[in-house]
């Protein structure tokens, strides 16, 4: 039986120290205790390690913090959504998205060619570029062979990137697949047409990329998911290991709530009931700005794990 703890500051104190209290503080702080130890239990077990995102996260400056995961060796397969594609090679070409406000006027931000994520603004020019990049980077791969599959073509482009804070040269450098099932949901599926109107042949698979998600564990493999947001990243995850065995451990962090039935909402135990996550499966759900709470879990998890010698920091 554990008891409330009262919090107390001391000179020096690091994120792990502060969030060893929080598993004695209450509410949310001790979900997010939670989510650290299990991200802890999940890389020390040896788990296959998805780690899922939305495109809203890599607009932020958490794209970083992706790259480096995959470099530090704990993310071992990725999925996120068509956005975080696009801006990642964006940000890798160069491209710097302004600091704006929740309340601006968006009438004005149209006018004046501007697009807002919450309070961050992206150019129009910036997608301008990336059309210019796109269609080198598609002429590029069709020059090897007309037909890949999605996380094959991501791995292509990563290879031809130099951004070490890029997730797609991370990524490709670790050979981490990355999974877009949606590919065609953004600016990038737009091109992706536009090419194939001037070569027929050239064909990106989905369902190819299924089966090479289905096949990236086994029914024995220990799997674990870090899922940020929800959407398609979050449900194709837990589909693929749904077909072997389901999942043995599960941190959410999202500000969707389980009132409204998606999929962003659903809980770590409601994915119990699909078999998506094993029923005696190490979980945690934390509500909350995934700026906030992921940077203190997985800060947390890191310096413990670097601390023990389990990775190299």
């Amino acid at each position: 039986m554990r008891y409330v703890k009262d919090f107390h500051w001391s000179k020096g104190m690091r994120i792990r120290g502060m969030m060893d209290s929080f598993s004695h503080l209450g509410f949310q702080s001790i979900q997010l205790a939670n989510a650290r130890d299990i991200i802890v239990k999940m890389k020390k077990e040896g788990a296959k390690i998805f780690l899922t995102f939305t495109s809203n996260m890599v607009t932020s400056g958490l794209r970083g913090l992706f790259a480096q995961l995959v470099s530090l060796g704990m993310a071992d397969i990725l999925v996120t959504t068509a956005g975080a594609i696009e801006e990642d090679i964006m940000k890798a070409y160069g491209e710097r998205f302004l600091i704006g406000r929740f309340s601006a006027d968006d009438v004005e931000l149209y006018e004046k060619g501007v697009n807002r994520v919450g309070n961050l603004f992206v150019r129009n020019e910036s997608y301008e570029k990336f059309e210019d990049v796109m269609g080198g980077l598609l002429k590029s791969i069709y020059e090897k062979k007309p037909r890949w599959s999605v996380s094959e073509m991501l791995r292509e482009f990563g290879l031809s990137l130099n951004d070490e804070h890029s997730i797609l040269y991370q990524a490709a450098r670790r050979n981490v697949p990355v999974f877009c099932p949606a590919i065609t949901d953004g600016s990038i599926g737009f091109h992706l047409y536009m090419f194939q109107q001037d070569h027929p042949d050239f064909v990106v698979d989905v369902v190819e990329d299924f089966k090479r998600i289905l096949w990236s564990t086994s029914y024995d493999d220990k799997k674990g998911i870090i899922s940020l947001g929800g959407s398609v990243s979050k449900h194709h995850a837990l589909l693929a290991a749904l077909l072997n065995g389901g999942m043995n451990y599960a941190v959410y962090l999202t500000t969707a709530h389980s009132s409204s039935g998606s999929m962003s909402g659903a809980t770590t135990d409601e994915a119990k009931s699909w078999g998506k996550v094993k029923d005696d499966s190490d979980v945690s759900t934390v509500i909350g700005d995934v700026t906030i709470t992921f940077p203190l879990v997985i800060i947390s998890a890191l310096d413990e794990l670097s601390d023990e010698g389990v990775i190299k920091g």
